[in-house]
């Protein structure tokens, strides 16, 4: 099974910052840098930076609101994600699945080896 995995989206939420951000937005709709800054132990110029990266890849879209840009949560970028992080997860644990059969394998064959 081959799960096609965008680097760059991950590499964004990679990042606790970034993903707490991505709560934040959710819960509250929409956001700014500062709205952000005022919940998280982050200057409001690091908020920007991150807001930037996640802008980059998709999962947010910034509109411009007064002096400064509003932010939301793309759903159909988010929904991406979370299908590729289930695609990794399925493949990982088929791996683990396989990865436990040859162990168990090898032990039922040491069992046997020794009686």
């Amino acid at each position: 099974m081959t799960t096609s995995v965008d680097d760059d989206l991950w590499s964004a939420v990679g990042d606790p910052t970034r993903r707490r951000m991505l709560d934040l937005l959710l819960e509250q709709g929409a956001g700014t840098a500062t709205s952000l800054s005022e919940r998280l132990p982050v200057t409001r110029q690091a908020i920007a930076k991150h807001l930037v990266v996640l802008d980059r890849v998709g999962l947010v879209h910034g509109t411009t609101a007064g002096r400064e840009r509003r932010y939301e949560v793309d759903d159909e970028q988010l929904e991406r994600a979370v299908a590729q992080l289930n695609a990794v997860g399925s493949a990982w644990d088929a791996r683990l699945a396989r990865i436990k059969r040859i162990a168990e394998a090898i032990a039922a064959n040491k069992t046997n080896e020794k009686e």
